[in-house]
């Protein structure tokens, strides 16, 4: 009989967990700021290929450190409006797409309006912690793409 959810879609789900899990983990015990974005991050990058994971880690960095000196930039130039968030994330994401983030520019521009909308008092700290913790995030999904797959799915002919 036939798993109603595909076993590489299970192995995935238990990845993710695990790699959020420890990810969140080393944030605590590194008493970062922020441990959620390592979780987030963490999350969002794993999968059951190295290769895969490493490029979705590599455009999450690029995007998170776009985002991050976009806001501090901006919100230190211009102010901390809704105007200036929205534009600032136009910006973010221009740039993202610019210095080939792809669809990390989505990331690059919302990292950017939560630098301006909430953390412009500090904007280069909250840089910062953001990019260390979303790093941590990265390097564990990476670590836990190499994991051996350890189900297969039968084949028709087996």
């Amino acid at each position: 009989m036939k798993s109603p959810v595909p076993l590489k879609i299970v192995q995935l789900a238990f990845r993710a967990g695990l790699a959020g899990g420890v990810a969140t983990w080393a944030a605590q015990l590194l008493t970062l700021q922020h441990p959620i974005y390592a979780f987030i991050a963490a999350v969002i990058v794993t999968d059951l290929s190295p290769s895969q994971s490493q490029g979705l880690g590599l455009r999450r960095i690029l995007a998170t450190a776009i985002g991050a000196v976009c806001g501090a930039v901006l919100s230190q130039l211009l102010g901390t409006t809704p105007a200036v968030a929205g534009m600032s994330v136009v910006v973010a994401m221009l740039v993202g797409y610019l210095l080939g983030a792809g669809d990390g520019a989505k990331v690059a521009g919302y990292i950017c309006g939560i630098v301006v909308l909430d953390h412009s008092a500090e904007p280069w700290i909250y840089a910062g912690q953001r990019f260390i913790e979303t790093i941590l995030g990265v390097v564990i999904a990476w670590m836990i793409s190499y994991l051996p797959i350890v189900l297969h799915e039968k084949q028709p002919d087996d």
